[in-house]
């Protein structure tokens, strides 16, 4: 019988903290924005979260993948924004700076609109379905990813993917739909 092969996960020395945040920034701010952090406090929780990454990276032992534990990162880091901030602040409308990047203002435009509607929807959303809709649909990660991610059940969470879809879909048919008397 062949011998199979040991893959070990990458151990706390083998990481460093420059290499975990130039492979994750990116992933950590998305997921930041994804859990209600308000545009203008992103750059301050993701410093914060990366704070808490580099403190704590000799504690990290290589258990579950560096995504999962920058994803438990970010979770409560976001939270405590929410908190601090209230929940007004968290619908902001997309900054200037979001239609620097391409010269066709009215795409631009919609981009900006659609991710503003998108958050907001998220926001009306409660954190259990948010979390499984933001890594499956925002984050492309497969269901049987987010279960292990998130440590839970298959059948739930196919059943807060499901539940979530329905809200969302919900959700933008009421902003569709034409105010009464209008065609």
């Amino acid at each position: 019988m062949p011998a199979v092969a040991h893959v070990e996960r990458p151990t706390s020395e083998a990481l460093t903290f420059e290499g975990i945040y130039d492979t994750h920034f990116a992933f950590v701010w998305r997921l930041l924005r994804t859990f209600g952090v308000p545009e203008t406090a992103l750059e301050d929780a993701a410093q914060d979260a990366f704070v808490v990454v580099h403190r704590r990276l000799g504690e990290f032992e290589g258990r579950a993948a560096i995504t999962t534990w920058l994803f438990a990162i970010a979770r409560r880091v976001a939270c405590g924004y929410r908190r601090k901030v209230g929940r007004d602040a968290r619908s902001e409308p997309i900054g200037d700076a979001d239609f620097v990047a391409t010269t066709d203002t009215f795409a631009a435009m919609s981009r900006a609109q659609a991710t503003t509607t998108v958050l907001v929807i998220l926001d009306t959303m409660d954190e259990d379905k948010r979390a499984v809709f933001a890594l499956v649909e925002l984050e492309q990660l497969s269901v049987p990813e987010v279960a292990k991610l998130l440590d839970l059940n298959l059948n739930t969470t196919y059943s807060r993917l499901r539940s979530a879809r329905q809200h969302f879909e919900a959700r933008v048919r009421t902003r569709l739909m034409p105010p009464e008397g209008e065609p």
